[in-house]
């Protein structure tokens, strides 16, 4: 069982960035592969971004690829959403999921969710 707690939403302006964190309970973190997905009010749930277990495979929407960047510490059992860049077009709530296997962009293969964290781009 893995539990994930998001942070780091929030309200900011277009051209902003911010540093979203998900936390992971357990000790197996390393063998979990990673994703961020988001959406938006009266939208599906799309993808952003994933990273596997080791950190050296990672896959990015095209729609944030070059602004946002995932990272992870297997320390501090925390992935990182760095998001540059921002556009009223990514206001969303973003959510972080977690997989045994490496899973991409296929959201239904990920295996725990967090409970998401709001963020909102003003223009």
């Amino acid at each position: 069982q893995v539990q994930l707690v998001e942070s780091g939403g929030g309200l900011v302006q277009a051209g902003s960035s911010l540093r979203l964190s998900c936390a992971a309970s357990g000790r197996t973190f390393a063998s979990y592969a990673m994703g961020w997905f988001r959406q938006a009010p009266g939208k599906e749930r799309e993808f952003v971004v994933a990273i596997s277990g080791s950190g050296g495979r990672t896959d990015y929407a095209g729609s944030v690829k070059g602004r946002f960047t995932i990272s992870r510490d297997g320390a501090k059992n925390t992935v990182y959403l760095q998001m540059n860049s921002l556009k009223p077009e990514d206001t969303a709530v973003y959510y972080c999921a977690a997989a045994r296997g490496y899973s991409g962009s296929y959201v239904n293969r990920y295996d725990y969710w967090g409970q998401g964290t709001q963020v909102t781009v003003s223009s």
